[in-house]
């Protein structure tokens, strides 16, 4: 009898347990009831009638999900290696089991195939300078495929973007080109500034003869503060002609 009664204790225990279950506030309860969708329970304690019922458990927290480097081929035909982490959750529990047999497995490999076949319309400086805005396509790309299963993807950030070091070595090259234009383009702004304010001193200057004997005076006092043991300076033509307008009386 003591045999007996402990195995109806055990029995009771298991079918109790097996009736009554316990859902935390982000778990939900899929019921089916011979085989059917009857209803989503939860969160608490609710009741499974055994041999009847069935229920799959679903947790509707934020997942997140590595996504594996994947080999990629930009448009301007370069291989490269990215891998991204993702962020989904789930906000249908009845679909998310009936519409798709494994919805953690179909949304990586969803995911995999969607980071490729983005990737691989942009060229390599899209990868790295737009990175932003292709972030916001897979999810949203993502965010629309994913929608008949009842998950929201609410966010995709590319982790990593390996390049080979070939093509490391041509991207220095092609930046130091960059950087080697852009200092002639400015050293030649710089000359064309400085042409176009020598031609409107000269305007000036040649208005005013005055002004433009100061002008000169001026550089000779420049030049003779510095230490040069020689110097030589042109003479201006108006400085010369009344020496020799000079010189010409004399001799008549």
């Amino acid at each position: 009898m003591l045999i007996f009664s402990a195995i109806v204790i055990v029995l009771l225990t298991a079918l109790l347990a097996w009736t009554f279950r316990v859902l935390r506030e982000y778990e939900r309860g899929v019921i089916f009831m011979l085989g059917r969708f009857w209803k989503v329970k939860g969160p608490g304690l609710i009741i499974v009638v055994p041999l009847v019922q069935q229920m799959v458990r679903v947790d509707l927290r934020t997942i997140v999900m590595d996504v594996p480097s994947q080999d990629v081929i930009s448009r301007d035909n370069v291989s490269v290696k990215v891998n991204a982490v993702l962020y989904f959750r789930v906000i249908d529990a009845e679909r998310a089991i009936i519409q798709v047999e494994d919805f953690l497995t179909a949304t990586s490999q969803l995911a995999q195939t969607t980071l490729r076949s983005v990737l691989g319309q942009h060229e390599l400086d899209d990868m790295l300078a737009e990175r932003e805005k292709l972030n916001h396509d897979i999810q949203r790309l993502l965010d629309e495929q994913t929608d008949t299963w009842g998950i929201k993807v609410s966010n995709v950030e590319i982790k990593h973007v390996d390049i080979d070091e070939s093509m490391i070595r041509a991207i220095a090259k092609q930046a130091e080109a960059e950087r080697e234009r852009r200092a002639k383009v400015i050293h030649a702004e710089g000359e064309l500034q400085a042409s176009d304010k020598l031609v409107q001193a000269a305007e000036v200057l040649s208005k005013n003869p005055a002004s433009f004997q100061l002008r000169y005076l001026q550089t000779l006092t420049e030049i003779a503060g510095e230490k040069n043991s020689t110097v030589v300076f042109p003479l201006p033509m108006d400085l010369i002609k009344p020496l020799l307008a000079m010189a010409e009386k004399q001799r008549e």
